[in-house]
């Protein structure tokens, strides 16, 4: 059971770190709506498929999955519809203006929630890497290991 001053990690972006170089990260808050904040503590999020772009001067983040809420009416929400991301102005136009640039993207690194029970989502401003450095990735990580087994 998590501790009152604890974040809650909900979902996870593993292959975030391996497909891409993330060059500068920020906590932001999601604007959900109706029922999604209790799908999102039942941990049935998915952000693997995520990723963030501005829409109407507002980072929003698309094809993040949040299930339907299982005792929810109707009123039950939309599982991929784009979410607004809430920063602060200098932040967005910080993003915005280095995403102009070639072969920066920005992707969703971690879905928490907060110690005072909101969800965040770390985005981090990310570059793709080619395959060569997938390979070195893989074979530092291997050293590594090989490494902790000797000692």
């Amino acid at each position: 059971m998590a501790k009152e001053n604890e974040e809650i990690t909900i979902s996870k972006n593993r292959k975030a770190s391996f497909e891409y170089f993330l060059l500068d990260e920020f906590d932001a808050g999601l604007q959900l709506s109706g029922t999604e904040i209790k799908s999102v503590r039942l941990n049935q999020v998915s952000i693997a498929e995520a990723y963030c772009v501005f829409s109407n001067n507002q980072l929003v983040v698309r094809n993040m999955n949040i299930e339907h809420y299982k005792e929810g009416t109707y009123n039950n929400h939309e599982p991929r519809r784009d979410r607004t991301l809430l920063l602060n102005a200098k932040e967005i136009k910080k993003l915005n203006g280095k995403l102009k640039d070639k072969g920066l993207t920005i992707i969703p690194v971690r879905l928490f929630i907060n110690p005072r029970g909101y969800a965040k989502l770390h985005i981090a401003l990310a570059k793709g890497k080619k395959n060569y450095d997938k390979r070195e990735s893989i074979k530092q990580k291997d050293v590594k290991r090989q490494m902790d087994r000797e000692y």
